[in-house]
């Protein structure tokens, strides 16, 4: 299966955590920051992506613990082509979504300086 695919597939089939934040990043809601959401990066697909300040936000559901050095390796990688990443569990999402809209937020208020 293609990348595009895969990313399409991925976006018919979002987590609750997924589909929660994508109601508050989508239209530019946060910042006026276009946002994309389970999108090509290669050779991967991010959750959720800020292309105008190169900005990644990935949710982790419980099969992250078990990949942490796929995913330190892939942080390394797209960090290398000048990405910032933010990570955050599906649960904090659920549970502090404020809080997580806010993190997001000084993220990009950090990175547009």
């Amino acid at each position: 299966m293609s990348l595009t695919s895969n990313a399409r597939n991925l976006r018919k089939n979002q987590t609750d955590a997924e589909r929660l934040l994508w109601r508050h990043l989508r239209d530019r809601q946060l910042c006026g920051q276009k946002f994309r959401r389970q999108f090509p990066v290669e050779p991967f697909i991010v959750d959720f992506v800020c292309l105008e300040v190169k900005l990644i936000v990935e949710l982790d559901g419980g099969q992250h613990a078990e990949q942490l050095e796929y995913d330190q390796c892939r942080t390394e990688q797209l960090q290398k082509r000048g990405f910032k990443i933010i990570r955050f569990w599906n649960n904090e999402v659920l549970q502090n979504t404020t809080g997580v809209l806010e993190a997001i937020r000084m993220a990009i208020l950090k990175t547009e300086y």
